[in-house]
């Protein structure tokens, strides 16, 4: 069984906060029903745009979350940096105690302010905290009122005093008190005895702490309440739906202003608001989750949500990806699949999935009789295609990839634009080989993964090896020569990694690479994982040099992940602001007037036949035209007047390098060929 993470972050620590952050949109922020933290994890350099706009740099890989972007890039001018180091809940116990306080410091601004308000519960997390409640609904404007009432908590330095009582008297004083809640939470304890924490006097929770010894410790400048959003009470679509406020705390005022900074960042490069304004793609937005509705259209609500819409720009950028992809793996020695969409549900059955991943998979069908099913994953197909004849050890290692669309269910509130949807295009592969072919064959799709990400301009990674569980197939002699020959192969590659001790698959150890966009921001999209279950399941073998039957190793890979979540990445890493060679609209020809329309229509003929990705606008004046060209992020405007027409030329204005003067259409078009099969610059 091959599980892709649909969407991981982490956090690092490095913040570059800059004066000029023009060409970008902002947006509110958006949040998912039932997701215990926001859509991504808050990280680092921020912004600091050396995203290797047109591709082939070289590579890093770390071990560690700090990671350092540094600042070159021509589209931004003049920029003053000013890099603050910000800790995180694991770096710095004060910051996480500061946190956990102000939840509890939330929860009793609350029911002051709304009495009849139930406490669930309110933990820390990744960038603040947060508190669920049982109370009428209320709105981001009833923030400010809450925070006051904080402040003012936060202004009588009340003690935070640890108590120990026996089950009965929690039991006893949470019953006097009427929350149904936090008599559910003590049933779930188990351990003796039960610990409740009082601000002062006036108010308690149970809680195992840690928390600062004051309320007076917690910087009121340095606080913020963020957003509200809905939380079903445990996760569950069943149970109430509860009142969530986020909040975010740090050490001092400086630090909250960096986040901030970033957090607005973040905003601006929102793919979700990005792909409506370039008109990239479309998915039905829950509750309209990014606040705009356009008038007349339904948009995809007659086709239900978490499926995803590429437009014809969309779409180019996706074939682009897709003809790279392709190209690489063939370059590699990888054979290219296309396997059904639906199959028998007894096939699932042998996989495991149906024992395993239920939950996440479609309802089958009845098709005469049999039953079918919707594929959430690819693996069974490719041994199927393996199956289809005997194999000698000379044939391996045999690679075989696919750009197959799997359909998972996921809840309602769990969608989040391109990052997790119910249907999406897996970048999948596998490899089948020998034990002694192993470690070359993770080298090999180590190169290759790093060959890819940087096509498209990745290039910090940070490499997790994740070793053995405590329930696992295998015996140990294979698990222990596959661990150290993934090992071997990260280290012949020079890259630094971590290790996740029993954070491995069942079905064999794995490794995962995060890629670090422009924000800093780490991504989970490769994953490369050695598996000893599939096999069995499916008696897959091969004849050794003795005739005997053995079974091969197999190894699941991928480097993109999904081409959804990938092209989601894309945008933000680039704000919308594709580098030449993967814009979807090169060059966009300008007429001064109309006059010049029909000279413009002959020179994007000329462009398209030269493989140049050309369009014309017209219909409003030249100054609106070129500003809207802006806005649409077209890299390059070829302005034609009279003189243009009679010369047969181009005045060319690059988005980045300003005004380029005049030249012969052929001349332009050549450029712009030369500058795409270098990936670099017009």
């Amino acid at each position: 069984m091959f599980v892709i993470n649909k969407m991981s972050t982490s956090s690092t620590i490095t913040l570059s906060l800059f004066s000029n952050s023009r060409r970008l949109f902002s947006h509110k922020p958006s949040f998912s029903y039932n997701n215990k933290q926001q859509p991504f994890s808050f990280s680092a350099s921020f912004p600091s745009f050396n995203i290797h706009r047109n591709g082939f740099c070289t590579s890093t890989a770390v071990a560690s979350s700090e990671t350092t972007i540094q600042t070159d890039d021509l589209s931004v001018s003049n920029l003053s940096q000013l890099r603050i180091k910000l800790p995180t809940n694991d770096s710095s116990h004060t910051l996480l105690r500061i946190r956990h306080t102000c939840a509890h410091v939330m929860a009793m601004a609350v029911q002051k302010l709304y009495p009849n308000a139930k406490v669930t519960i309110g933990p820390w997390i990744d960038n603040g905290f947060y508190y669920d409640f049982d109370m009428d609904p209320i709105t981001d404007k009833d923030l400010k009122k809450i925070k006051k009432e904080m402040e003012r908590i936060i202004g009588r330095n009340f003690p935070l005093v640890r108590e120990e009582v026996t089950r009965d008297e929690a039991q006893r004083r949470i019953m006097a008190q009427n929350e149904p809640y936090k008599l559910e939470i003590l049933n779930s304890i188990k351990e003796e005895p039960i610990t409740i924490y009082h601000i002062g006097d006036e108010w308690w929770d149970l809680c195992a702490g840690p928390h600062v010894e004051s309320t007076g410790t917690i910087n009121r400048k340095a606080l913020e309440l963020e957003s509200v959003a809905g939380a079903y009470w445990r996760g569950d679509v069943t149970k109430p739906m509860l009142q969530r406020i986020y909040g975010t705390a740090w050490e001092n005022e400086e630090q909250l202003k960096a986040y901030l900074h970033f957090k607005e960042e973040a905003q601006r490069r929102d793919h979700r608001r990005l792909g409506q304004d370039l008109d990239l793609f479309s998915i039905q937005a829950r509750g309209w989750e990014m606040g705009r509705k356009v008038a007349g259209h339904r948009g995809q609500e007659d086709a239900g949500g978490g499926l995803v819409f590429w437009h014809p720009k969309g779409a180019i950028v996706r074939h682009i990806i897709e003809d790279t992809w392709k190209k690489l793996h063939i370059e590699r020695g990888y054979s290219l699949l296309y396997t059904p969409h639906v199959a028998k549900a007894d096939l699932w059955k042998i996989s495991g999935h149906l024992d395993f991943y239920k939950e996440n998979m479609y309802d089958q069908m009845n098709i005469e009789d049999e039953l079918y099913q919707l594929r959430p994953m690819n693996c069974p197909y490719h041994i199927l295609v393996y199956k289809r004849k005997m194999h000698s050890y000379r044939d391996f290692p045999i690679r075989v990839a696919e750009l197959g669309t799997v359909y998972r269910y996921e809840l309602s509130g769990a969608l989040h634009g391109l990052f997790r949807v119910r249907g999406f295009t897996q970048d999948d592969a596998h490899i089948f080989c020998l034990e002694d072919q192993i470690k070359d064959e993770i080298r090999g799709v180590l190169d290759l993964t790093e060959e890819i990400l940087l096509q498209f301009g990745f290039h910090q990674y940070e490499v997790n090896l994740s070793t053995r569980p405590e329930k696992s197939v295998g015996g140990d002699d294979i698990w222990e020569k596959a661990t150290s020959a993934l090992k071997d192969a990260l280290c012949d590659k020079g890259w630094g990694y971590e290790i996740d001790e029993g954070g491995g698959a069942f079905y064999g150890p794995k490794i995962d690479l995060k890629i670090e966009d422009a924000l800093g921001r780490k991504w989970q999209c490769s994953t490369i994982q050695v598996d000893f279950n599939l096999p069995e399941r499916f008696d897959i073998t091969y004849v050794d040099s003795t005739s005997e039957k053995k079974r091969p190793i197999m190894i699941h890979r991928a480097v993109l992940g999904s081409l959804e979540r990938f092209f989601g990445v894309l945008i933000e890493h680039y704000a919308g602001d594709f580098p030449l060679w993967l814009s979807p609209v090169q060059a966009r020809v300008l007429p001064v007037t109309d006059t010049q329309l029909e000279y413009c229509h002959k020179v994007v003929e000329e462009l398209k036949a030269n493989g140049v990705r050309a369009e014309v606008c017209h219909g409003e004046r030249l100054p609106k035209l070129i500003r809207n060209s802006e806005k649409q992020k077209i890299p390059l405007m070829a302005v034609v007047g009279p003189r243009e027409v009679e010369t047969q030329s181009v005045t060319v204005r690059s988005r980045f390098g300003g005004e380029l003067g005049t030249m012969p259409v052929a001349d332009f078009t050549s450029r712009i060929n030369k500058a795409v099969l270098d990936r670099a610059s017009f």
